[in-house]
């Protein structure tokens, strides 16, 4: 699995520590991280909340990821911008549970993180600790185990209903702010990952924004 890893503005001075415990959790697994950044709070290339769910709608959309590892100060605002999207099924965790429950009966590929609220003292053992129960099992088994079948055709039907109520991201691209767009996917790595896009259209629609 590949798992993109995308700061904002207001906690991108946490990146390093965020990408160390991710990688130290997940890479004995057999995933690959990708940090998008932001790498530190003086970076060039500054994305709001609002910019992490186009950049995380784009990755998912185009395949070039699995999942996206995200937040914010509550994680609210990001987990918020994420579900704007579709393809995006994003969660929040404050602690091993949240993470775990979101996993086995959500089934989702993103989850927003509160890096500030509440991050103190040991906020780096938290995070391995959401980090490891979130990956440590295939996702969507269900839990409790008894309830596994309802909650698995509880996300079937959710994943129709999306369908029905998202546009395409080719479609939406085009019509937001192209520089509130252009800001998203700024980032060198961005450039250089989105070459492997496996949707034409959304390939098609990004490359002509960037032009």
């Amino acid at each position: 699995m590949k798992i993109a890893l995308i700061n904002e503005n207001s906690q991108a001075a946490k990146n390093p520590i965020i990408e160390q415990t991710l990688r130290r959790v997940v890479e004995p697994m057999g995933h690959e991280v990708i940090n998008f950044g932001m790498y530190s709070a003086e970076d060039e290339d500054q994305l709001t909340y609002v910019q992490i769910g186009i950049l995380a709608a784009v990755l998912l959309g185009g395949g070039v990821v699995d999942y996206v590892i995200t937040g914010c100060g509550t994680g609210e605002g990001a987990m918020l911008a994420c579900n704007s999207f579709p393809g995006v099924i994003c969660g929040h965790a404050e602690d091993a549970l949240d993470a775990y429950t979101f996993a086995q009966i959500n089934d989702g590929n993103a989850l927003a993180i509160p890096f500030a609220k509440g991050y103190g003292w040991g906020g780096d053992l938290n995070l391995g600790y959401i980090f490891e129960k979130l990956f440590c099992e295939p996702s969507g088994q269900g839990y409790p185990k008894e309830r596994a079948v309802p909650e698995q055709r509880n996300k079937r039907i959710l994943d129709e209903v999306r369908k029905k109520t998202y546009r395409p991201l080719a479609e939406i691209l085009p019509e937001l702010d192209r520089d509130l767009v252009r800001g998203a996917l700024a980032g060198a790595k961005f450039k250089e990952i989105f070459a492997g896009c496996r949707d034409a259209a959304l390939k098609k629609a990004v490359e002509s924004i960037l032009s």
